[in-house]
């Protein structure tokens, strides 16, 4: 039987200002992304959230992102390697020892916004950044965008690494996210975000809006929970996947090369 793991970005909210819905998200995901504080969240936030997903078994992921709390983490910075090595470590570290502090443990590492979308395209940006992770935790499983630039680099560093593609976001042919600002790039649907999902994970590849087919590692889905339907489609993925007959559980990670 095929299983997945359905994962989604939580934690983002600020003080009082609340973005996304992290308690109904958490019954639904296996995987949580947690913000550390650069491009969303904040002590408070994070503690709590870690807590939350560490009660309700849900694995426990560091989403590191760029120090742009104005544009939520969505703008594109150009920065020297050297900080961008120490920005995804200082914020591994601080998701690391509130992790500990609520019993948990962070599994995996998954790069946020702007700086996971260059990171699709520019490989040594992408080294930079996981080299960073595994010399603080050699263990981490690193969440790829599948079959981008991302995957390259952890198939060649011999990491392990979890595939990840997204429930609702448009794809170019070259199998990166269609940008924000463009029409489509982000799908409201529920029932056709979760008839597209079910399609991909059983055809093991990214469907494009143009062009063929490429296959790719699913191992993993990410959902939102900051849209007016994020959360309809959310559950209607989960409920098509189920009824597909495809499992859900935390993923495991895989090393070396796909395919």
């Amino acid at each position: 039987m095929t299983s997945v793991d359905l994962n989604a970005d939580m934690g983002e909210s600020f003080g009082p200002w609340v973005m996304g819905q992290d308690a109904a998200l958490l019954e639904i995901v296996t995987s949580a992304n947690i913000a550390c504080g650069f491009h969303a969240g904040d002590p408070d936030v994070m503690a709590q959230t870690m807590s939350d997903a560490q009660a309700r078994g849900v694995g426990i992921g560091a989403h590191p992102g760029f120090a742009d709390l104005q544009g939520f983490g969505r703008r594109r910075l150009h920065l020297p390697d050297a900080t961008l090595r120490h920005l995804v470590q200082y914020q591994l570290g601080a998701a690391q020892a509130m992790a500990r502090a609520a019993s948990g443990q962070v599994r995996h590492l998954k790069l946020h916004g702007a700086l996971s979308n260059m990171a699709s395209e520019d490989a040594g940006l992408a080294e930079a950044c996981y080299a960073a992770a595994l010399e603080v935790d050699p263990d981490i499983i690193i969440m790829v965008l599948s079959a981008t630039a991302q995957q390259g680099v952890v198939e060649r560093l011999g990491c392990l690494w979890a595939g990840e593609i997204f429930a609702d976001r448009a794809y170019n042919a070259d199998a990166t996210l269609v940008d924000r600002s463009l029409p489509g790039a982000v799908i409201h649907d529920p029932d056709f975000a979760a008839e597209r999902i079910v399609g991909m994970v059983k055809a093991g590849a990214i469907l494009p809006e143009n062009g063929d087919p490429i296959p790719a590692a699913i191992d993993t889905i990410c959902l939102h929970g900051d849209g007016a339907t994020a959360l309809q489609i959310a559950r209607a993925t989960r409920s098509a996947l189920e009824t597909a007959g495809i499992s859900l559980a935390t993923f495991k990670g895989r090393r070396g090369a796909f395919g």
